[in-house]
């Protein structure tokens, strides 16, 4: 029996921003609580945490900086959505981040159709989001796109027809994106639990193995 995993590691060429950028100009980027560069940036403070992204891309000579997936976040501290309560706080991030300037274009990663979409505006969160049905073989699944700009939830439809490569929208800056330096968060979705627009992006210890299932390593597919 053919496994989900097994499927996205067959597709070849996906890339879900400026398709122009070849990955050997990505280079990892570490935020999780290992991270030492981190204690002396101020992460709630976006204008910063964009120069910091900057001057990482710099040092390496390089275009995007990506990673996060099962990351342990201190990022998420500064906001009330993520805090159901102290023994039950989600920081470990289930998608995976592209950190690039904001009005990059982002692009469908497979064909497809438009699942749903939504502004959520919460401190922190996704602000303007896009979510993707997908279809091969007998998989249906889907492909969440966060931290979008204002305009790329407009001429939307549910049901829109969307081709692998095409673009679907452009990233937002922190003024719209839930208040962040300017990035994709990228996150593939096997059981939507008939959530629309949204669909959590970060996961608590004790809810971590469901979502490591439901949710899958995106670079499965992008293969950075």
């Amino acid at each position: 029996m053919i496994h989900f995993k097994q499927i996205l590691e067959t597709i070849q060429d996906v890339k879900v921003i400026d398709a122009s950028i070849d990955y050997k100009d990505y280079v990892a980027l570490d935020l999780s609580t290992k991270n030492t560069n981190l204690i002396a940036l101020d992460v709630t403070d976006a204008v910063l945490f964009e120069e910091f992204i900057g001057n990482h891309l710099t040092k390496n000579n390089a275009k995007v900086a990506y990673g996060g997936y099962c990351e342990v976040r201190n990022l998420y501290q500064r906001s009330s959505t993520f805090k159901n309560n102290v023994s039950d706080e989600r920081n470990i991030h289930i998608g995976l981040d592209l950190w690039i300037k904001a009005g990059t274009p982002v692009l469908a990663a497979l064909d497809g159709k438009v699942h749903s979409f939504q502004n959520n505006i919460s401190l922190g969160d996704y602000g303007p989001t896009i979510i993707l049905e997908h279809q091969i073989e007998n998989f249906i699944f889907h492909t969440l796109y966060g931290h979008l700009s204002l305009e790329s939830l407009t001429d939307l439809s549910i049901g829109m027809e969307v081709k692998k490569g095409n673009q679907i929208g452009t990233l937002g800056d922190h003024t719209v994106n839930g208040d962040y330096a300017p990035h994709l968060h990228f996150q593939i979705i096997k059981d939507m639990q008939d959530k629309k627009g949204d669909y959590p992006g970060v996961s608590s210890q004790k809810d971590l193995d469901f979502f490591i299932e439901n949710c899958p390593n995106p670079n499965l597919l992008l293969k950075i």
